[in-house]
């Protein structure tokens, strides 16, 4: 699974902490880390938790990523966004229990975590633990097990439920602020993980006209 690691502005000093429990996690689990920045407060690309939701409606639609893992202050506005996004489902997980109960339940293609509100001591070891649950067994298996097939089918409803609310991604791309759009496709390596990786041909080709103007 390609997993993609998305910090927002106000957390990036925390960028290396993060990406080291997510990785030290989904590595040897056979899963591939995509680190899309931010890297530092330093950073000339700088992503807000608005730009986060819409970096992985990109990521997700255009098949750069199979999940994305991103967060904020509080995780809630990053959150917020990427749900705002078609075929974006995010889950607000703080601690093991939530990953676990999202994974099993919801089985989203994405979470937003907190990374100032409670993170103090021992916050890698709450990283990796939550990572753990997300990704060590197969998700989507219904908790408690004998509601599985109804958790199964409200999953479909509410997939179904959103590809008629939201417009598709690329339709999306080519409606929203073109400098928000290529602010959020800044980054240092965007360019690198993401062509390398989307398998979506409209989504590429268009972005490929945007990061090239």
């Amino acid at each position: 699974m390609k997993i993609a690691l998305i910090i927002e502005n106000s957390q990036a000093a925390k960028s290396e902490t993060v990406h080291a429990a997510l990785t030290a996690v989904a590595e040897p689990l056979g899963h591939q880390v995509f680190h899309y920045g931010m890297y530092t407060p330093e950073d000339k690309a700088s992503l807000t938790y608005v730009m986060n939701g819409l970096l992985a409606g990109i990521l997700l639609n255009s098949g750069a990523a199979d999940f994305v893992v991103t967060g904020c202050g509080t995780g809630m506005g990053s959150m917020l966004a990427a749900n705002s996004m078609p075929g974006v489902f995010c889950g607000l997980v703080i601690d093991p229990t939530d990953a676990f109960l999202f994974g099993q339940i919801n089985d989203g293609n994405a979470i937003s975590m907190p990374y100032a509100k409670g993170f103090g001591w021992a916050a890698e070891l709450n990283l990796q633990d939550v990572y753990r649950k997300l990704f060590e067994g197969e998700r989507g298996l219904g908790y408690p097990k004998e509601r599985a097939e109804i958790m199964a089918k409200n999953r479909g409803i509410l997939k179904d439920l959103k590809s008629v609310t939201c417009n598709d991604m690329l339709t999306v791309l080519k409606s929203i602020d073109q400098d928000l759009l290529k602010a959020t496709v800044a980054g240092e390596k965007f360019q690198e993980y993401f062509f390398a990786n989307a398998t979506d041909e409209g989504i590429r080709e268009y972005l490929k006209s945007v990061v090239s103007a």
